[in-house]
């Protein structure tokens, strides 16, 4: 889904890029030809350098989350409470799920709601559906990876 989403906006990107680049043609003027202030030429490095830095903003979740993975260590009792649209999986360990809105996380591997106090099996993909206080609370030590926090 997400390989979707960067593919669209790639396309979109490079779709602005040659309309704004036809709309520079257009709109040269007396002075059109390739060099001049009206027309200006740009290296091949500029525009690399350019379209990096804009997939890399495409790689930034609102929020200053990040699409990139992370692990975290929870002792015994602490929990990790995720923001709107936060997956993490359990790694190592044993937790249960946390939830006081009392609908639950959605498990993306089993494709089925997982409700408070419940195990959060280990090895599945989970997201939190909204920031409201969802997550999961270490049983014993455990190790979670997570994105979009």
């Amino acid at each position: 889904m997400r390989a979707k989403k960067k593919l669209l906006w790639s396309g979109l990107l490079l779709l602005a890029l040659c309309i704004a680049g036809y709309a520079g043609l257009a709109s040269a003027g007396e002075d059109g030809s390739p060099g001049s202030v009206n027309d200006p030429l740009v290296t091949k490095s500029f525009v690399v350098k350019y379209v990096q830095e804009s997939l890399a903003q495409l790689g930034q979740v609102k929020g200053g989350g990040s699409l990139e993975w992370s692990t975290s260590a929870l002792e015994p009792g602490q929990q990790f409470i995720g923001k709107s649209g936060t997956e993490f999986i359990v790694r190592s360990g044993e937790a249960v799920v946390v939830d006081p809105s009392g609908s639950g996380i959605v498990d993306l591997t089993a494709g089925k709601n997982v409700s408070a106090g419940m195990t959060a099996e280990k090895n599945h993909l989970f997201t939190i559906p909204r920031e409201d206080g969802r997550g999961v609370t270490a049983v014993k030590q455990t190790i979670i990876m997570y994105r979009g926090y």
